[in-house]
């Protein structure tokens, strides 16, 4: 009955939203929105094949080196710059400079110094994702239990041995919150640096599609970024109920006291 119930919950309402886009292609045919059930025949032909391997593999690859690389980036980054006062006074201007550069802008400069390669297109999704996880790091590193961190000195417990046992673990619900930011902006930084110069990828062959106005096809291209995104979230959902589960228990200690 739960299982049920939690099935229902998650399809109640894309199977809600696919009855009203069936309900509003049962009129006149229009060009530029093709039926659930054109769409899905599409998705198959499209899709199921060598496209796989030339656009959904090479992308998603991209955008796992990509993320993975911010994250380390950004969690060892904030962990020195969050634990050191004067490094901290030290960068943040220079940090909240070039936080503030959109990332898009940085993908005629990366062309240039780069060139049309994979490199570019995983730097510009490095340069996105890599500020939610930093900054969130830092402030995470700031807010540890005073308590506990004199305890640390007490007990003589310093360098790798503090970070791992108490900086870390005190900083990860943190840390967790910037790395799912990072995730959505890694697919948008991924599709963005396919669009300008590229030829291969979910973005590249997604502006194709529109270009030589095959509409269901981009459709479908959209739909797959759609999926890749949920898959996205629910294998993050996962790792953080793992990572965090002291964490979710503690709160329901406190929440029932």
């Amino acid at each position: 009955m739960k299982v049920l119930k939690t099935l229902g919950y998650i399809l109640g309402l894309p199977v809600l939203l696919v009855l009203i886009w069936w309900a509003s292609t049962l009129g006149k045919p229009n060009f530029f929105v093709p039926t659930p059930a054109s769409l899905v025949g599409t998705f198959g032909e499209v899709w199921f094949g060598e496209r796989f391997f030339t656009d959904v593999l090479p992308s998603v690859g991209r955008l796992l080196v990509g993320v993975v690389a911010a994250i380390i980036i950004g969690v060892v980054g904030g962990v020195l710059i969050g634990s050191i006062t004067w490094l901290r006074a030290l960068l943040e201007p220079t940090l909240e400079f070039f936080r503030s550069v959109p990332p898009p802008v940085l993908v005629p400069v990366l062309m240039l110094l780069m060139g049309i390669t994979d490199s570019m297109k995983v730097v510009v999704i490095i340069s996105g994702c890599v500020w939610p996880v930093l900054l969130n790091t830092i402030e995470g590193v700031r807010a540890v239990d005073p308590v506990l961190s004199d305890s640390t000195h007490t007990y003589g417990i310093s360098g790798w041995a503090r970070v791992r046992y108490l900086v870390l673990p005190s900083a990860s619900p943190q840390i967790l919150a910037g790395v799912r930011q990072s995730l959505s902006l890694g697919l948008i930084l991924m599709v963005i640096s396919e669009m300008f110069a590229s030829s291969s990828g979910l973005g590249f062959t997604i502006v194709q599609f529109q270009r030589s106005f095959a509409i269901p096809e981009m459709w479908s291209g959209i739909v797959v970024l759609g999926l890749l995104g949920v898959g996205m979230s629910f294998i993050f959902q996962w790792a953080e109920r793992n990572i965090l589960r002291w964490y979710h228990g503690q709160k329901e200690v406190e929440n029932a006291a």
